[in-house]
């Protein structure tokens, strides 16, 4: 019986993605910040609840060491814990910055780190990293969340290298918009109101932000694409998760810089 990791199961994609592989006679790590809150998961049998915050190495290192022990191996590792910092530049506070790139990007190095080490002695494993469509192209504000998803995309491609060596592999996914908490609790928004400006994009941004998600996909859609990655048994290193992603990702190859953030201002009216 395989084992994976996944980081964020708290909600959302994280969440869909463990109950999908229990269903599929998988052991599921699921680890979450906050695991005294989980009701759900926490009922179903070949499942490990484990705190996990991906700023806290000390946390990585006792959910890795303890998943090995419980199911003996882990076979997968998906890194999907991650959120979203829009907003103007220049209101962020330096914390602000470096928390989005210490989450979505040195978080999921420490942990993939973690892991490494047992994928090499098993000469197997793989790493899926969750990326976005937001890691291929932009949207104004997010200097932020984009510079984090490109940097995954980097990482990614990069890593899969090394872990070829023994036997390992890298896959990436790149979901769309998704119907989950990112557009809320997941959402960090940042905007000082006296840089005057920038108010006129900030107030367009804010609000096309709520009409984005209107035809958003369930996170099932990208809990089913990260199976067939973990399970197709090829080297495909990207996967796309929703129409609107295969549109978009397809747009931005096949159009110059200028036609494509063209595209992007006049759909925010800008």
């Amino acid at each position: 019986m395989k084992t994976i990791l996944i980081t964020g199961a708290s909600s959302g994609i994280g969440r869909e993605t463990a109950k999908l592989f229990l269903s599929k006679g998988w052991n599921v790590i699921a680890t979450m910040r906050n695991p005294g809150k989980e009701t759900e998961l926490t009922n179903l049998e070949n499942v490990l609840i484990s705190k996990l915050d991906v700023l806290d190495p000390a946390s990585i290192e006792k959910t890795v060491q303890g998943g090995i022990e419980r199911f003996g191996n882990i076979d997968v590792l998906l890194n999907n814990a991650g959120y979203g910092a829009y907003g103007i530049l220049e209101s962020f506070s330096r914390e602000q910055i470096v928390r989005q790139f210490d989450t979505n990007v040195i978080g999921l190095l420490d942990v993939t780190k973690a892991v490494l080490p047992h994928f090499r002695k098993n000469k197997s494993g793989m790493i899926i990293n969750i990326s976005s469509i937001g890691g291929k192209m932009t949207f104004p504000l997010g200097a932020l969340y984009h510079g984090t998803k490109f940097a995954v995309e980097g990482i990614s491609e990069s890593l899969s290298y090394e872990v070829e060596q023994f036997g390992g592999k890298v896959k990436i996914v790149e979901p769309g918009a998704i119907a989950t908490e990112f557009a809320g609790r997941s959402l960090d928004f940042s905007n000082d109101e006296s840089l005057a400006e920038y108010q006129p994009i900030a107030g367009k941004v804010m609000a096309a932000v709520g009409t984005m998600f209107e035809g958003a996909s369930p996170a099932s859609v990208v809990a089913d694409v990260i199976y067939e990655a973990a399970t197709d048994g090829t080297d495909r290193l990207r996967y796309t998760a929703g129409a609107d992603a295969k549109a978009i990702i397809a747009l931005r190859q096949q159009t110059d810089d200028a036609t494509f953030t063209g595209g992007i201002k006049a759909q925010f009216k800008l």
